[in-house]
C-alpha cells in the first residue's frame, strides 16, 4: 500500500508541475520540448528528435487579453492556452504543434502569441478513404521538415519506428492501468486516475510506461473488494479542475472508465503495422473511433459508450461538456437520448477553466447522488 501511495504521489507532482518537467528534461538531456497543443498529433515525430512532447491543454487562469485574439464563444481550453502563451508560459518551448479539428483550431496557429514557432497541420475528416491517409502522411512528412528545421536534427525512419514502438507500448499499458483502476477504486480516487493519466503528458514515454507498469503490477497483486459507492462513467474533452475530480470522491463515486479526449481516446488503440512510419501514423488517426472531434456519420460514439457502460457495470455517466465546444455539443443531444432510453442516470457539467467558484458542480453532483 504504502508503495502504491508513494507512486501516485509521484504521478500527482509530475502531473501539476509541467514546468518542472520541461525543466529537468532540459538539465538531463540538454535538449528542449515541443509542445502538443489539443487534440491528437504525432507526437512520435517529437520522440524521435529527442525533444520532450509536452501537453498543453490550458488551465486555470483569469482571461482578459486573451480575448482581443480568440471570439467570445471560443472554447475555455483555447481561451486559456492563448492568455497562457500571451503571458510568455510556453516560451521556453522550441515550437507547438497545432492540429485543426475543429473551427477554433483551424485558425489557431495564425493568430498563435508564443514566441516559439507553431507547427500547424491538418487532420482529414473524409476518413475512410485511403487517400485520407495519402493526404495526412503528406501533411506529417511537412511537419517532419519544419521540425528538422526547428530541432536540428534529422528525423530518420529508424527513429521513428523506435518511438512508435515505445509509444504502443505505453499505450497498452495505459489500457492495462484503466482497467486496475476498475477494479481497485479504494486504492485510485478519480483525481489520482486522472494525475496518473496526465503525467504521460509530461514524461518522456519508456520512463513513463516504467513507472505505470509499476504500478499496475503492484495493483494486479491486491486483492478484489466490493466498491460500496456508485460507479461512473466520464465523457467529454478533459474531467479537470481536480477540484470536480475530489467532489466526485466525496459522493462516493468511483470513476471505472471514460470517454474524455484528453484521456482514454489518446490511448484507445495503437499505431498500426504496415506500411511507412508517416503512413502508420496517419492511419492511427483515420481508425480512431468514438471521438467527437473525428467525423462518424454512424456516431458510433454512443455505441461504444453504451457499451462501456455495461461492460464496467456503471451506475450512471457524467458528462464533462467544455464550455463552448461545438463537437461535444452537437453529439450530446445523440447521447442523451440512447442513456435516456435505457434508463441510465446522466449528469450534464459545464467545463469552464476560468472558473474561480465550483458551488453550482458541487450542488449538481449532489443532486445526481441523491438520484442514483
Amino acid at each position: 500500500m504504502s508503495d502504491i501511495n508513494q507512486l501516485l504521489d509521484e504521478f500527482h507532482q509530475i502531473a501539476a508541475d509541467p514546468a518542472g518537467a520541461v525543466a529537468r528534461w532540459k538539465k538531463e538531456t540538454g535538449k528542449g520540448a515541443v509542445g502538443i497543443l489539443p487534440v491528437y498529433a504525432p507526437e512520435e515525430m517529437v520522440h524521435a528528435t529527442g525533444f520532450l512532447p509536452v501537453g498543453i491543454w490550458g488551465g486555470h487562469v483569469e482571461i482578459s487579453e486573451a480575448r482581443a485574439f480568440l471570439p467570445a464563444f471560443a472554447c475555455s481550453i483555447m481561451q486559456s492556452i492563448m492568455e497562457f502563451a500571451i503571458k510568455g508560459v510556453y516560451d521556453d518551448l522550441t515550437a507547438v504543434l497545432i492540429s485543426s479539428p475543429c473551427d477554433t483550431l483551424k485558425c489557431f496557429g495564425q493568430k498563435w502569441k508564443g514566441k516559439c514557432p507553431a507547427i500547424q497541420f491538418v487532420q482529414p475528416q473524409n476518413r475512410v478513404l485511403d487517400a485520407a491517409n495519402v493526404f495526412l502522411a503528406e501533411e506529417y512528412r511537412v511537419v517532419r521538415a519544419k521540425l528538422e528545421s526547428v530541432t536540428g536534427v534529422v528525423i530518420t525512419d529508424e527513429a521513428l519506428e523506435n518511438s512508435i514502438h515505445i509509444y504502443n507500448a505505453n499505450r497498452a499499458e495505459m489500457r492495462r492501468f484503466t482497467i486496475l483502476a476498475r477494479k481497485h477504486p479504494e486504492l485510485i480516487s478519480p483525481a489520482a486516475r486522472h494525475d496518473v493519466i496526465k503525467s504521460r503528458y509530461f514524461m518522456e514515454k519508456s520512463a513513463h510506461t516504467k513507472k505505470v507498469r509499476e504500478l499496475n503490477d503492484l495493483l494486479s497483486q491486491q486483492p478484489d473488494k466490493v466498491w460500496p459507492g456508485k460507479k461512473v462513467v466520464l465523457t467529454g474533452i478533459t474531467a479537470e479542475p481536480t477540484e470536480m475530480l475530489n467532489m466526485f470522491a466525496k459522493a462516493g463515486f468511483a470513476v471505472v472508465a471514460d470517454d474524455l479526449a484528453h484521456e482514454s481516446r489518446q490511448f484507445s488503440h495503437d499505431v498500426p503495422e504496415g506500411g511507412s512510419p508517416l503512413y502508420r501514423l496517419a492511419k492511427w488517426w483515420t481508425t480512431l473511433e468514438s471521438c467527437s472531434l473525428a467525423t462518424d456519420r454512424h456516431k458510433r460514439r454512443i455505441d461504444t459508450l453504451m457499451d462501456t457502460i455495461y461492460s464496467t457495470a456503471a451506475d450512471g455517466v457524467i458528462v464533462c461538456m467544455m464550455k463552448f465546444c461545438d463537437p461535444e455539443e452537437f453529439d450530446y443531444p445523440i447521447i442523451f437520448k440512447r442513456l435516456q432510453a435505457a434508463h441510465i442516470p446522466v449528469l450534464y457539467l459545464e467545463i469552464d477553466q476560468a472558473a474561480d467558484s465550483f458551488e453550482q458542480i458541487r450542488t449538481k453532483i449532489q443532486s445526481f447522488t441523491e438520484m442514483l
